[in-house]
């Protein structure tokens, strides 16, 4: 942490620790950036239209982690479908998924189209999920 007890940074600052394979967004680790240690917070930027910027997942499945979670679409507009409902999203929207079990998924409709994603298991001290300590060796 800073001298002055905050830090802060633009999205274009946090770079990616992977090379993203195509249809993805580029990941944007920003727990990992600011050294968060409480709650899970990842970003994911998509090039193009048509890019998932959320994969599609359960957090109870993938991740093990029991995750309820908050989207935050930041720039453009997502296409999202949670439990086989479809949500279009535009800038500014946020999407809570409480359920860990839920299937989620969400493709960039604009390129640029930007999604912040918080994560955290109610009750239970944060750690961070095995996809995400492959990458930062957290």
């Amino acid at each position: 942490m800073s001298s002055r007890g905050f830090q802060s940074a633009h999205l274009s600052d946090i770079q990616p620790l992977h090379e993203s394979e195509q249809g993805e967004a580029e990941w944007r680790p920003v727990r990992h950036h600011f050294d968060i240690q409480a709650f899970g917070v990842n970003a994911f930027v998509a090039r193009e239209a048509g890019d998932y910027v959320v994969e599609d997942h359960a957090e109870a499945d993938e991740s093990g982690t029991g995750h309820e979670e908050l989207y935050l679409v930041t720039s453009g507009r997502a296409a999202f479908t949670i439990a086989g409902e479809e949500l279009d999203a535009a800038a500014g929207t946020l999407v809570f998924v409480p359920d860990p079990n839920t299937r989620r998924a969400a493709v960039a409709k604009e390129p640029g189209t930007a999604v912040i994603a918080f994560g955290a298991t109610p009750g239970v001290a944060f750690t961070v999920s095995p996809w995400e300590r492959k990458y930062t060796g957290d």
